[in-house]
């Protein structure tokens, strides 16, 4: 209960949000909020599970055309819209064209979410010294009041420790994960760029894969290795 105060809270947390609202559109800031699930719960699909998907697909492309590949089930939004741009007679530079535009809006979109994080994580430390400021200013008031002294110097403290907590162990942890989050399916994203050019090239699959691998680290290389 000694670290439990309702003032420092409301200072440090109603402070940030307030001035994240002041920063952002209302919008941004809904949106940036609804990305606190995506850093709970990972939803991207592993690289590595893709290739063996391209490797089939190319294969059946080069052996039955590419309309046999109209009635494949791709669980894969981004792929799939792909290969049925490929299937329904679009030339493969503009298909990649069309899906690399596609990939820096996703770019844009959760670097906007993430910046609402990393604004939350900055603001909040400077909301809990203006609440030390305040516990301080309301001490120095009451110095002949030795019971108001005590609240005035936790409110000062508690502020800085509220402003620190979600800094360092809340905000600032869930941006860098959203960061981490964005990389991973960017980089899925990219190889089935390069997967789905490659099999409306009619490249042959070891050439496919040798591309597919660079974006492998060297264990998910060995474990596409040893199930192939």
């Amino acid at each position: 209960m000694p670290f439990v105060d309702a003032q420092s809270a409301l200072i440090v947390i109603g402070g940030t949000i307030a001035a994240t609202f002041v920063c952002q559109k209302l919008n941004n800031v809904l949106a940036g909020f609804q990305l606190f699930m995506q850093a709970l719960f990972d939803k991207t699909r592993p690289v590595d599970d893709l290739v063996p998907l391209i490797i089939h697909l190319a294969a059946k492309a080069r052996k039955e055309g590419l309309v046999s590949l109209e009635g494949e089930t791709i669980e894969d939004p981004f792929m799939a819209r792909g290969v049925r741009l490929g299937v329904d007679g679009l030339s493969p530079d503009i298909i990649k064209v069309t899906l690399s535009s596609e990939l820096q809006a996703l770019k844009a979109r959760h670097e906007s979410g993430q910046a609402i994080w990393k604004f939350m994580s900055a603001t909040a430390p400077s909301m809990g010294l203006i609440g030390t400021i305040i516990g301080l200013v309301q001490m120095l008031q009451n110095l002949d009041d030795p019971d108001s002294i005590g609240p005035a110097m936790a409110v000062a403290l508690l502020t800085t420790l509220y402003g620190a907590i979600l800094a360092f162990i809340i905000f600032g942890p869930i941006a860098e994960k959203l960061s981490n989050r964005t990389s991973d399916e960017v980089s899925a994203k990219k190889l089935a760029i390069v997967g789905v050019e490659s099999i409306l090239k009619g490249d042959n699959t070891m050439v496919i894969q040798s591309k597919l691998e660079a974006f492998l680290s060297p264990a998910e290389r060995e474990k596409l290795h040893e199930e192939s």
